[in-house]
């Protein structure tokens, strides 16, 4: 699958279908809501993107590349959108934790999802933080397919 990686923006309502595909493969697989209801597709991807909690996504390919990242998880990570969604996502943790991130992609992709995740990522600067009660689930088309995952969580602490 082709992911559209221009920066939400209301000239592309806010990349409604990739907010879409994450916020309702979350609610199938972990049966709960993301993000509360909202009444259109373009105010449920802008809710997504100026989320208080990070929000990110990334592709299938054998290197998986981020082509989602909210403004929380930008700022948080120290990048633009543009470098966030060139970036494969191992490298959002460092050298040595990045065995420990594929295997936990590696259960997500058998399970469908995990729950309550901890581990230490980078920011683009090198600042170390810890996240907690992440979860990570695939990102499914309308035929059930892995499309990708996506992880959120909302407490980190610097380390």
């Amino acid at each position: 699958m082709s992911f559209n990686r221009d920066e939400p923006a209301p000239a592309n309502r806010f990349q409604a279908d990739n907010a879409n595909l994450i916020v309702s493969s979350h609610l199938h697989l972990l049966q709960r809501e993301l993000l509360p209801a909202r009444p259109n597709a373009v105010e449920l991807a802008h809710a997504l993107y100026h989320a208080p909690f990070v929000v990110l996504a990334h592709d299938t390919a054998p290197d998986p590349v981020f082509f989602y990242a909210n403004l929380t998880a930008q700022s948080l990570f120290e990048m633009s959108w543009r470098d966030m969604v060139r970036l494969p996502s191992r490298h959002s943790a460092e050298p040595l934790q990045r065995e420990e991130r594929q295997r936990l992609l590696d259960c997500v992709r058998r399970q469908g999802y995990i729950d309550d995740y901890a581990g230490v990522r980078i920011s683009a600067t090198g600042k170390r933080f810890k996240i907690a009660r992440a979860s990570v689930w695939n990102l499914l088309d309308a035929s059930g397919d892995s499309v990708g995952q996506a992880a959120t969580f909302s407490a980190w602490e610097g380390v």
